[in-house]
Protein backbone atom coordinates (compact mmCIF):
# COMPACT_ATOMS: atom_id res chain seq x y z
CA UNK A 1 0.00 0.00 0.00
CA UNK A 2 1.49 3.24 -1.10
CA UNK A 3 0.27 5.70 1.95
CA UNK A 4 0.95 9.10 -0.10
CA UNK A 5 0.79 8.67 -3.68
CA UNK A 6 1.70 12.31 -3.90
CA UNK A 7 5.25 12.23 -2.82
CA UNK A 8 5.65 8.67 -3.22
CA UNK A 9 4.92 8.12 -6.66
CA UNK A 10 5.66 11.88 -8.08
CA UNK A 11 7.42 12.22 -11.40
CA UNK A 12 10.99 12.92 -11.70
CA UNK A 13 10.82 15.87 -12.95
CA UNK A 14 8.32 17.46 -10.11
CA UNK A 15 10.42 15.65 -7.73
CA UNK A 16 13.62 17.34 -8.58
CA UNK A 17 11.68 20.71 -8.81
CA UNK A 18 10.18 20.27 -5.32
CA UNK A 19 13.77 19.79 -4.33
CA UNK A 20 15.45 22.76 -5.61
CA UNK A 21 12.75 24.85 -3.78
CA UNK A 22 13.12 23.55 -0.40
CA UNK A 23 17.13 23.68 -0.55
CA UNK A 24 16.90 26.99 -1.58
CA UNK A 25 14.58 27.84 1.47
CA UNK A 26 16.54 25.81 3.47
CA UNK A 27 19.75 26.95 2.68
CA UNK A 28 18.52 30.92 3.45
CA UNK A 29 17.56 29.86 6.90
CA UNK A 30 20.42 27.74 8.27
CA UNK A 31 22.24 30.97 6.62
CA UNK A 32 20.71 33.07 8.75
CA UNK A 33 20.29 30.84 11.79
CA UNK A 34 23.44 28.68 12.26
CA UNK A 35 26.52 30.66 12.52
CA UNK A 36 28.01 27.28 11.82
CA UNK A 37 26.96 27.07 8.29
CA UNK A 38 27.33 30.63 7.24
CA UNK A 39 31.06 30.81 7.80
CA UNK A 40 31.30 27.40 6.02
CA UNK A 41 29.27 29.03 3.37
CA UNK A 42 31.61 32.59 3.49
CA UNK A 43 34.88 30.77 3.26
CA UNK A 44 33.69 29.06 0.23
CA UNK A 45 32.18 32.35 -1.19
CA UNK A 46 28.39 30.76 -1.57
CA UNK A 47 25.55 32.44 -0.52
CA UNK A 48 21.82 31.45 -0.49
CA UNK A 49 21.05 33.37 -3.56
CA UNK A 50 23.47 30.68 -5.51
CA UNK A 51 20.85 28.18 -4.66
CA UNK A 52 18.55 28.43 -7.54
CA UNK A 53 17.94 24.09 -8.35
CA UNK A 54 18.84 20.80 -6.55
CA UNK A 55 21.77 20.65 -9.04
CA UNK A 56 23.70 23.68 -6.80
CA UNK A 57 23.80 21.35 -3.97
CA UNK A 58 27.24 20.55 -5.06
CA UNK A 59 28.28 24.28 -4.23
CA UNK A 60 27.58 23.53 -0.46
CA UNK A 61 30.04 22.03 2.34
CA UNK A 62 29.54 18.78 3.33
CA UNK A 63 28.98 18.52 7.38
CA UNK A 64 30.52 15.93 9.97
CA UNK A 65 29.71 13.78 12.92
CA UNK A 66 32.64 15.97 14.29
CA UNK A 67 31.25 18.98 13.19
CA UNK A 68 28.44 17.93 15.43
CA UNK A 69 30.66 17.01 18.36
CA UNK A 70 33.02 20.20 18.31
CA UNK A 71 29.59 22.25 18.16
CA UNK A 72 28.00 20.02 21.36
CA UNK A 73 25.88 20.39 22.31
CA UNK A 74 23.35 23.40 20.65
CA UNK A 75 26.08 24.75 18.44
CA UNK A 76 23.99 23.68 15.04
CA UNK A 77 20.34 24.36 16.35
CA UNK A 78 18.48 26.62 13.96
CA UNK A 79 15.51 27.05 16.18
CA UNK A 80 15.24 28.63 18.84
CA UNK A 81 14.81 26.69 22.08
CA UNK A 82 11.64 27.62 22.60
CA UNK A 83 10.49 25.99 20.01
CA UNK A 84 12.00 22.62 20.18
CA UNK A 85 10.31 20.09 21.57
CA UNK A 86 11.86 16.80 21.93
CA UNK A 87 15.46 15.89 21.69
CA UNK A 88 17.36 12.98 21.67
CA UNK A 89 20.62 11.84 21.62
CA UNK A 90 23.47 8.97 20.03
CA UNK A 91 24.69 6.83 22.50
CA UNK A 92 28.44 8.42 22.15
CA UNK A 93 30.38 5.22 22.27
CA UNK A 94 33.24 6.97 20.30
CA UNK A 95 32.93 10.46 21.90
CA UNK A 96 30.43 13.00 22.67
CA UNK A 97 27.06 12.21 21.94
CA UNK A 98 25.34 13.58 18.88
CA UNK A 99 22.69 16.20 20.55
CA UNK A 100 19.78 16.70 17.58
CA UNK A 101 16.48 18.45 18.78
CA UNK A 102 13.05 18.61 17.20
CA UNK A 103 10.45 21.06 16.33
CA UNK A 104 6.84 20.06 16.68
CA UNK A 105 6.84 20.13 12.51
CA UNK A 106 10.03 17.89 12.46
CA UNK A 107 7.99 15.23 14.27
CA UNK A 108 4.85 15.38 12.04
CA UNK A 109 7.21 15.19 9.08
CA UNK A 110 8.88 11.90 10.86
CA UNK A 111 5.50 10.59 11.89
CA UNK A 112 4.34 11.21 8.29
CA UNK A 113 7.50 9.60 6.82
CA UNK A 114 7.21 6.40 9.09
CA UNK A 115 3.96 6.06 8.34
CA UNK A 116 4.88 5.60 4.41
CA UNK A 117 7.49 2.70 5.59
CA UNK A 118 4.64 1.07 7.75
CA UNK A 119 2.57 1.39 4.78
CA UNK A 120 4.98 -0.37 2.01
CA UNK A 121 5.20 -3.37 4.05
CA UNK A 122 1.88 -3.90 4.50
CA UNK A 123 0.96 -2.77 8.01
CA UNK A 124 -2.73 -1.67 8.17
CA UNK A 125 -5.20 -0.37 11.19
CA UNK A 126 -5.86 -3.70 11.84
CA UNK A 127 -2.56 -4.72 12.94
CA UNK A 128 -0.75 -4.67 16.41
CA UNK A 129 2.68 -3.53 16.47
CA UNK A 130 5.14 -4.25 18.79
CA UNK A 131 8.25 -1.73 19.09
CA UNK A 132 11.03 -3.34 20.50
CA UNK A 133 13.51 -0.82 20.33
CA UNK A 134 15.08 0.77 23.05
CA UNK A 135 13.14 4.15 24.14
CA UNK A 136 14.64 6.62 25.46
CA UNK A 137 17.72 9.34 24.12
CA UNK A 138 17.75 6.47 21.17
CA UNK A 139 15.39 7.71 18.11
CA UNK A 140 14.24 4.29 17.29
CA UNK A 141 11.80 3.89 19.99
CA UNK A 142 10.05 6.63 20.05
CA UNK A 143 10.43 7.02 16.09
CA UNK A 144 8.88 3.97 15.15
CA UNK A 145 6.05 4.28 17.95
CA UNK A 146 4.60 7.61 16.34
CA UNK A 147 4.41 6.34 13.17
CA UNK A 148 2.37 3.49 13.97
CA UNK A 149 -0.19 5.65 15.53
CA UNK A 150 -0.28 8.15 13.02
CA UNK A 151 -0.98 5.10 10.45
CA UNK A 152 -3.66 3.92 13.10
CA UNK A 153 -2.04 0.96 13.72
CA UNK A 154 -2.34 -0.36 17.77
CA UNK A 155 1.40 -0.11 19.09
CA UNK A 156 2.73 -2.22 21.80
CA UNK A 157 5.76 -0.19 23.40
CA UNK A 158 7.87 -3.20 24.57
CA UNK A 159 11.42 -1.68 24.24
CA UNK A 160 14.42 -4.49 24.73
CA UNK A 161 14.51 -6.52 27.82
CA UNK A 162 12.62 -9.23 29.14
CA UNK A 163 12.66 -10.96 26.32
CA UNK A 164 10.48 -13.84 27.73
CA UNK A 165 7.61 -11.58 28.82
CA UNK A 166 7.72 -10.05 25.21
CA UNK A 167 7.20 -13.03 23.69
CA UNK A 168 4.35 -14.00 25.98
CA UNK A 169 2.85 -10.86 24.60
CA UNK A 170 3.23 -11.33 21.39
CA UNK A 171 1.60 -14.86 21.72
CA UNK A 172 -1.34 -13.61 23.85
CA UNK A 173 -2.18 -9.69 21.96
CA UNK A 174 -2.12 -11.49 19.00
CA UNK A 175 1.10 -9.28 17.54
CA UNK A 176 1.71 -8.81 13.85
CA UNK A 177 4.44 -6.95 13.49
CA UNK A 178 7.30 -5.58 15.07
CA UNK A 179 10.01 -3.53 14.70
CA UNK A 180 13.58 -4.64 16.62
CA UNK A 181 16.92 -4.88 15.18
CA UNK A 182 17.66 -7.95 13.61
CA UNK A 183 20.20 -9.22 16.05
CA UNK A 184 17.57 -8.82 18.98
CA UNK A 185 15.20 -10.57 16.32
CA UNK A 186 17.37 -13.38 16.26
CA UNK A 187 17.37 -13.34 20.18
CA UNK A 188 13.96 -13.79 20.37
CA UNK A 189 13.87 -16.58 18.54
CA UNK A 190 16.07 -18.13 20.54
CA UNK A 191 14.25 -17.52 23.26
CA UNK A 192 10.85 -18.14 21.82
CA UNK A 193 12.48 -22.29 21.41
CA UNK A 194 13.48 -22.32 24.68
CA UNK A 195 10.39 -21.52 26.00
CA UNK A 196 8.95 -24.56 23.33
CA UNK A 197 6.26 -22.43 21.26
CA UNK A 198 6.02 -22.43 18.03
CA UNK A 199 6.10 -19.95 15.29
CA UNK A 200 3.02 -21.15 14.46
CA UNK A 201 1.27 -20.29 17.40
CA UNK A 202 1.85 -16.75 16.82
CA UNK A 203 0.20 -14.06 14.76
CA UNK A 204 3.78 -12.13 13.93
CA UNK A 205 3.52 -11.56 9.57
CA UNK A 206 6.22 -8.20 9.49
CA UNK A 207 8.83 -7.27 10.43
CA UNK A 208 10.71 -3.40 10.37
CA UNK A 209 14.47 -4.15 11.13
CA UNK A 210 17.21 -1.74 11.05
CA UNK A 211 19.71 0.04 13.10
CA UNK A 212 22.71 -2.32 12.72
CA UNK A 213 23.80 -4.10 9.10
CA UNK A 214 22.82 -7.53 8.32
CA UNK A 215 22.45 -9.60 5.08
CA UNK A 216 20.19 -11.44 2.85
CA UNK A 217 21.33 -14.75 5.14
CA UNK A 218 20.25 -13.01 8.12
CA UNK A 219 16.93 -12.04 6.36
CA UNK A 220 16.13 -15.84 5.72
CA UNK A 221 16.85 -16.53 8.86
CA UNK A 222 15.03 -14.38 10.44
CA UNK A 223 11.53 -15.11 8.16
CA UNK A 224 12.31 -19.08 8.98
CA UNK A 225 12.43 -18.91 12.63
CA UNK A 226 9.71 -16.27 13.26
CA UNK A 227 7.29 -17.06 10.58
CA UNK A 228 6.89 -13.15 9.23
CA UNK A 229 8.18 -11.34 6.42
CA UNK A 230 11.37 -9.60 7.01
CA UNK A 231 11.68 -5.69 5.82
CA UNK A 232 14.62 -3.48 5.89
CA UNK A 233 14.47 0.22 8.02
CA UNK A 234 16.98 2.77 7.43
CA UNK A 235 17.09 5.77 9.40
CA UNK A 236 19.89 7.87 11.49
CA UNK A 237 19.26 9.86 14.82
CA UNK A 238 21.23 13.08 12.80
CA UNK A 239 18.72 13.43 9.85
CA UNK A 240 15.74 12.53 11.60
CA UNK A 241 15.95 8.53 13.10
CA UNK A 242 14.09 5.64 11.67
CA UNK A 243 11.99 6.61 7.68
CA UNK A 244 14.73 7.92 6.26
CA UNK A 245 14.03 4.88 3.83
CA UNK A 246 12.26 1.87 3.48
CA UNK A 247 11.50 -1.56 1.27
CA UNK A 248 8.33 -1.82 -0.01
CA UNK A 249 7.11 -5.48 -1.05
CA UNK A 250 9.43 -5.89 -3.58
CA UNK A 251 12.12 -6.06 -1.69
CA UNK A 252 14.23 -4.37 -4.41
CA UNK A 253 16.14 -1.72 -2.65
CA UNK A 254 15.02 0.83 -0.15
CA UNK A 255 13.08 4.04 -1.04
CA UNK A 256 14.34 6.91 0.34
CA UNK A 257 11.49 9.80 1.18
CA UNK A 258 13.87 12.10 -1.07
CA UNK A 259 11.01 15.07 -0.55
CA UNK A 260 12.34 15.52 3.02
CA UNK A 261 16.12 14.19 2.57
CA UNK A 262 18.00 14.37 -0.80
CA UNK A 263 20.13 11.58 -1.24
CA UNK A 264 23.92 11.98 -2.62
CA UNK A 265 26.37 9.25 -3.17
CA UNK A 266 30.59 10.74 -3.37
CA UNK A 267 33.78 9.46 -3.44
CA UNK A 268 34.70 9.19 0.53
CA UNK A 269 38.29 10.19 -0.82
CA UNK A 270 37.78 12.82 -3.02
CA UNK A 271 34.53 13.72 -1.82
CA UNK A 272 33.17 14.21 -5.70
CA UNK A 273 29.90 13.18 -6.78
CA UNK A 274 29.54 9.64 -8.21
CA UNK A 275 26.28 9.12 -10.66
CA UNK A 276 23.83 6.67 -9.68
CA UNK A 277 24.73 2.96 -9.84
CA UNK A 278 28.24 3.82 -8.67
CA UNK A 279 29.15 2.50 -4.95
CA UNK A 280 30.23 5.34 -2.62
CA UNK A 281 29.66 7.11 0.76
CA UNK A 282 25.78 7.92 0.98
CA UNK A 283 25.32 12.25 2.02
CA UNK A 284 22.02 13.09 2.80
CA UNK A 285 20.54 17.30 3.22
CA UNK A 286 17.39 17.54 5.63
CA UNK A 287 15.22 19.53 3.22
CA UNK A 288 12.41 20.65 5.42
CA UNK A 289 14.00 19.74 9.35
CA UNK A 290 13.83 23.03 11.26
CA UNK A 291 15.24 21.96 14.82
CA UNK A 292 18.73 20.83 13.48
CA UNK A 293 18.29 21.03 9.64
CA UNK A 294 22.05 19.23 8.06
CA UNK A 295 23.84 20.00 4.91
CA UNK A 296 25.13 17.18 2.67
CA UNK A 297 25.61 14.95 6.47
CA UNK A 298 28.18 12.24 5.35
CA UNK A 299 26.64 9.05 6.97
CA UNK A 300 29.51 7.15 6.52
CA UNK A 301 27.87 4.74 4.82
CA UNK A 302 28.43 2.85 1.64
CA UNK A 303 26.03 1.83 -1.14
CA UNK A 304 24.41 3.18 -4.31
CA UNK A 305 21.24 4.89 -5.32
CA UNK A 306 18.93 3.84 -8.24
CA UNK A 307 16.83 6.21 -10.08
CA UNK A 308 14.73 3.21 -12.04
CA UNK A 309 10.93 3.47 -11.05
CA UNK A 310 9.93 0.45 -9.10
CA UNK A 311 6.90 -2.75 -9.69
CA UNK A 312 5.36 -1.17 -6.46
CA UNK A 313 4.47 2.44 -8.19
CA UNK A 314 7.08 4.06 -6.34
CA UNK A 315 9.29 6.50 -8.24
CA UNK A 316 11.22 7.88 -5.59
CA UNK A 317 15.22 7.20 -5.69
CA UNK A 318 16.25 3.75 -3.78
CA UNK A 319 19.57 2.82 -2.31
CA UNK A 320 21.08 -0.42 -2.05
CA UNK A 321 21.81 -2.41 1.00
CA UNK A 322 24.73 -0.52 2.76
CA UNK A 323 28.06 -2.56 2.20
CA UNK A 324 29.84 -1.47 5.18
CA UNK A 325 31.03 1.85 6.29
CA UNK A 326 33.84 4.30 5.11
CA UNK A 327 34.86 4.69 8.33
CA UNK A 328 34.17 1.53 10.02
CA UNK A 329 36.13 -0.60 7.34
CA UNK A 330 38.56 -2.69 8.33
CA UNK A 331 42.16 -2.67 6.53
CA UNK A 332 44.08 -5.72 7.33
CA UNK A 333 47.16 -6.10 5.56
CA UNK A 334 46.11 -3.74 2.63
CA UNK A 335 42.70 -5.33 1.81
CA UNK A 336 38.93 -3.84 2.59
CA UNK A 337 36.98 -6.21 4.79
CA UNK A 338 33.74 -5.22 5.99
CA UNK A 339 31.94 -7.18 8.59
CA UNK A 340 28.80 -7.81 6.27
CA UNK A 341 31.09 -9.97 3.81
CA UNK A 342 32.36 -12.13 7.24
CA UNK A 343 28.55 -12.62 8.10
CA UNK A 344 27.39 -13.69 4.84
CA UNK A 345 30.01 -16.15 5.02
CA UNK A 346 29.25 -17.74 8.11
CA UNK A 347 25.42 -17.71 7.18
CA UNK A 348 26.04 -19.58 4.22
CA UNK A 349 27.43 -22.76 6.44
CA UNK A 350 24.60 -24.93 8.00
CA UNK A 351 26.47 -25.45 11.42
CA UNK A 352 27.29 -21.84 11.38
CA UNK A 353 24.69 -19.95 14.37
CA UNK A 354 24.05 -16.24 13.33
CA UNK A 355 26.07 -14.90 16.30
CA UNK A 356 29.62 -14.21 15.91
CA UNK A 357 32.23 -11.83 16.53
CA UNK A 358 35.31 -10.51 14.98
CA UNK A 359 38.60 -9.23 16.41
CA UNK A 360 41.46 -7.46 14.67
CA UNK A 361 44.92 -7.46 16.46
CA UNK A 362 48.37 -7.21 15.72
CA UNK A 363 51.08 -9.27 16.44
CA UNK A 364 54.73 -9.03 15.84
CA UNK A 365 53.68 -5.62 13.26
CA UNK A 366 51.31 -8.26 11.27
CA UNK A 367 47.70 -7.51 10.99
CA UNK A 368 45.65 -10.12 12.33
CA UNK A 369 42.21 -11.47 11.92
CA UNK A 370 40.27 -13.76 14.43
CA UNK A 371 36.12 -14.84 13.78
CA UNK A 372 34.08 -16.19 16.39
CA UNK A 373 31.27 -18.13 15.64
CA UNK A 374 28.69 -19.93 17.58
CA UNK A 375 27.85 -23.20 16.60
CA UNK A 376 24.16 -24.43 15.91
CA UNK A 377 22.40 -25.88 18.97
CA UNK A 378 21.86 -29.07 16.77
CA UNK A 379 25.00 -29.58 15.24
CA UNK A 380 26.39 -29.42 18.86
CA UNK A 381 24.50 -32.02 20.03
CA UNK A 382 25.97 -34.23 17.49
CA UNK A 383 29.08 -34.45 18.88
CA UNK A 384 30.65 -30.65 18.38
CA UNK A 385 31.86 -31.44 22.34
CA UNK A 386 34.31 -33.51 21.05
CA UNK A 387 37.60 -31.42 19.35
CA UNK A 388 37.91 -33.18 15.92
CA UNK A 389 34.70 -32.17 14.79
CA UNK A 390 35.45 -28.56 16.33
CA UNK A 391 38.42 -28.68 14.06
CA UNK A 392 36.86 -29.56 11.12
CA UNK A 393 34.37 -26.87 11.16
CA UNK A 394 36.87 -24.35 12.07
CA UNK A 395 39.05 -25.22 8.74
CA UNK A 396 35.95 -25.32 6.95
CA UNK A 397 34.71 -21.44 7.79
CA UNK A 398 38.11 -20.35 7.70
CA UNK A 399 38.67 -21.67 3.86
CA UNK A 400 35.20 -20.20 3.31
CA UNK A 401 36.41 -16.66 4.47
CA UNK A 402 39.47 -16.67 2.50
CA UNK A 403 37.95 -17.25 -0.46
CA UNK A 404 35.93 -14.11 0.22
CA UNK A 405 38.20 -12.10 1.90
CA UNK A 406 41.29 -13.07 0.15
CA UNK A 407 42.70 -13.11 4.06
CA UNK A 408 43.35 -16.19 6.11
CA UNK A 409 41.38 -15.31 9.37
CA UNK A 410 41.68 -17.20 12.80
CA UNK A 411 38.60 -19.39 13.28
CA UNK A 412 37.27 -19.67 16.35
CA UNK A 413 33.94 -22.27 17.08
CA UNK A 414 32.32 -21.48 20.03
CA UNK A 415 29.31 -22.92 22.00
CA UNK A 416 25.79 -22.18 21.54
CA UNK A 417 24.98 -18.89 23.52
CA UNK A 418 28.45 -18.34 24.73
CA UNK A 419 28.98 -15.09 23.09
CA UNK A 420 26.19 -13.46 24.66
CA UNK A 421 23.32 -11.38 23.51
CA UNK A 422 22.34 -7.99 24.09
CA UNK A 423 18.63 -6.42 23.64
CA UNK A 424 19.71 -3.07 21.32
CA UNK A 425 22.74 -2.95 18.74
CA UNK A 426 24.99 -5.84 18.85
CA UNK A 427 29.00 -4.87 18.81
CA UNK A 428 30.40 -7.19 16.92
CA UNK A 429 33.89 -5.86 15.74
CA UNK A 430 37.14 -5.23 18.25
CA UNK A 431 39.46 -3.45 17.09
CA UNK A 432 42.45 -4.06 19.46
CA UNK A 433 44.97 -2.07 16.92
CA UNK A 434 43.69 1.28 17.77
CA UNK A 435 43.79 0.64 21.48
CA UNK A 436 47.84 -0.01 21.65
Amino acid sequence: MIWNGNKESMSREDMRALQGRRLAKIVSYVYHNVPFYRSKMQEMDVSPEDIRSIDDIVKLPFTTKQDLRDNYPFGLQAAPASEVVRIHASSGTTGKPTIVGYTRKDLEVWSECMSRCLASYGVTREDVFSVAYGYGLFTGGLGVHYGVENLGASVVPTSTGNTEKHIRLIKDLGITGIACTPSYALHLAETMEKMGIDKSELKLRVGAFGAEPWTENMRKEIESRLGLKAFNLYGLSEIMGPCVSYECECQNHSHVNEDHFFPEIIDPETLASLPYGDTGELVFTTLTKTGMPLLRYRTRDLCSLVDEPCACGRTNVRMTRILGRSDDMLIIRGINVFPSQVESVLLSISECAPYYRIIVDRVNNLDTLTVQVEVRQEFFSQGFDTLSPITALEKKVAAALKSVLSISPIVQVKQPGSLGRVDGKTKVVTDLRVLK
